[in-house]
C-alpha cells in the first residue's frame, strides 16, 4: 500500500511539473545562458568572424549537412554552394511554414534567409514580460525545427511600437529577444548560432495606429544557411 501511495505521488508531482507554464529564469542569469551568442546584428561579416567560434563548438556547415548531386560535383563552386543553400533553406521555410500556421506569425522568404515574424502577443503575456503557454508552445516548435536544421545562424530581433523614451524602446525590444534568446538555450539551441539585437521601434512594418502597433511590437526570427 506504501509503494502505491509513494508510486501515486511521484506520478502526480510529475503531472504537474509537466503541466507548468514556462517562466524565464531570473535575469542574473541570463549571461550565463547566452553565453556565446553575439549581442549584433547579423550580417555576412559578422558570421564569417563568427564562423571559427561557431564551428569549434560543434557548429555544422551547409554542405556538410546536404547529399550533394552529381550535377555539383563539378563546374563553379560558388554556384554550387549557392544551389546546396538555396535547396536546404527552401526545405527549411516549408517546415516552418507548414507547423507554424496561427494567429500573429508569419514565415517568410528573403533571398536564401528564411524570416519569422512573430508577434508579441502571440508568444507573450499580455501584461507580463514573459513567455505565455500558447508562446512556449510555438518557440518549442521552432527550437525542434531549428534543431533538425542545425546548419544555421540566427538573428533574434525585437522591436517596439513607437514610443516617446527612445532608450526604453531599445530596452524592451532587447528583453524580448533575450527572453526568446535564453528559451533557446535552454531547449538545447547552440548559442554560438545567435545574434540577439533589440532594434526599437525602428523598422516597423505596420501603421502606427492602434492595430499597427500591436503588429509593430514583434520578434523577427532571421535564419541564414551556415557556410
Amino acid at each position: 500500500m506504501n509503494v502505491i501511495k509513494i508510486f501515486l505521488n511521484v506520478f502526480l508531482v510529475g503531472a504537474i511539473v509537466g503541466c507548468a507554464p514556462y517562466s524565464s529564469p531570473p535575469r542574473y542569469s541570463w549571461p550565463t545562458y547566452l553565453n556565446g551568442a553575439s549581442f549584433t546584428d547579423m550580417t555576412e561579416i559578422s558570421r564569417v568572424a563568427k564562423r571559427p567560434v561557431y564551428l569549434g563548438a560543434g557548429g555544422k556547415l551547409v554542405g556538410g549537412t546536404v547529399n550533394t548531386p552529381d550535377a555539383l560535383e563539378y563546374g563553379d563552386k560558388i554556384a554550387n554552394d549557392n544551389a546546396i543553400a538555396t535547396q536546404y533553406m527552401a526545405t527549411l521555410e516549408f517546415a516552418l511554414y507548414d507547423a507554424l500556421r496561427k494567429p500573429g506569425i508569419s514565415v517568410q522568404r528573403a533571398g536564401t534567409d528564411v524570416v519569422v515574424i512573430l508577434v508579441r502577443d502571440a508568444i507573450m503575456e499580455l501584461n507580463i514580460a514573459d513567455i505565455s503557454i500558447t508562446g512556449d508552445d510555438t518557440l518549442n516548435t521552432i527550437v525542434k525545427i531549428l534543431k533538425k536544421y542545425d546548419a544555421t545562424f540566427v538573428e533574434i530581433a525585437g522591436y517596439t511600437d513607437a514610443m516617446r523614451d527612445t532608450n526604453a524602446a531599445n530596452a524592451l525590444s532587447l528583453d524580448m529577444a533575450q527572453r526568446v534568446g535564453v528559451y533557446f538555450s535552454e531547449h538545447g539551441i547552440n548559442t554560438t548560432r545567435m545574434f540577439i539585437v533589440g532594434r526599437g521601434a525602428t523598422r516597423p512594418i505596420a501603421a502606427q495606429d492602434d492595430i499597427g502597433r500591436l503588429t509593430n511590437r514583434r520578434i523577427e526570427l532571421r535564419i541564414a544557411p551556415a557556410r
